[in-house]
């Protein structure tokens, strides 16, 4: 079976999509059997494409991404073995459904706790309301995190 990360954000659109095709290559490239899928808290966007903003983002920096939005789904956190929140605000949500459901809080991490950089309370800022700017900013502060991720998901996978 392989190993499972959900990335999570507010709608699915923009962040959690966006982190979902970064790591996705990142695996891919260190040769890592990772299924990367990614969701949202909350329901406004199911079924539609991820925001053009972000894919022409991804697009430009070599990423691809092919998305349908959905909604986090509680017995989704007993299927991954991680699941990484965008924010504060949706890290709180999936740690409240992680003790329901009786998993471990270290299965839900932020994303950008595994940035070396970056504080461990660190936050992907939610770029729907800005301009184009705002999503080159969010694919950046992915970018800086998901070596982390790697790492740490290759260590996992060794244990």
């Amino acid at each position: 079976m392989a190993y499972r990360i959900t990335c999570v954000c507010l709608g699915n659109i923009c962040r959690s999509p966006m982190a979902e095709a970064v790591l996705r290559e990142r695996f891919a490239a260190a040769g890592l059997d990772v299924e990367v899928d990614s969701a949202g808290t909350g329901a406004w966007h199911v079924g539609n494409d991820a925001d053009p903003r972000a894919l022409a983002t991804l697009a430009a920096a070599g990423y691809d991404l092919s998305h349908s939005a959905r909604r986090f789904e509680p017995e989704w956190l007993e299927g991954s073995q991680l699941v990484l929140a965008m924010d504060r605000d949706n890290y709180e949500a999936l740690l409240a459904l992680a003790d329901r459901h009786d998993v471990p809080a270290e299965h839900v991490r932020l994303l950008r706790s595994f940035d070396p950089g970056a504080a461990p309370t660190a936050e992907v800022p939610d770029p729907y309301y800005g301009g184009r700017d705002g999503f080159t900013d969010v694919l950046r502060l992915i970018e800086q995190a998901a070596d982390g991720v790697v790492d740490h998901v290759r260590a996992e996978l060794r244990s």
